[in-house]
């Protein structure tokens, strides 16, 4: 079976310095959901209050866009009818 989506409640982050090229690895405490729509970061900000990005795929972007009524007037899977 696919898995259809990753949750965590940790996150490693990894950055290698540009001038020295060391690597550094941190382990943050954000929340973190991804699914084939979207990447979710949830966590506080410096003043302890509820923060979050999220990232939109590019299957993410184009669902969004068509229930918004901006996507292109076609059927993609050729199984509606067109009135």
């Amino acid at each position: 079976m696919k898995q259809k989506e990753i949750q965590a409640h940790t996150v490693i982050l990894e950055v290698t310095d540009e001038t020295t090229g060391e690597t550094f690895r941190r382990e943050l405490p954000i929340d973190f959901y991804e699914n084939a729509n979207f990447l979710r970061l949830r966590g506080e900000d410096i003043n302890g209050h509820p923060s979050e990005l999220v990232f939109l795929s590019s299957t993410g972007t184009r669902r969004l866009k068509d229930l918004m009524g901006q996507g292109p007037d076609e059927d993609p899977c050729g199984t509606h009818l067109s009135l």
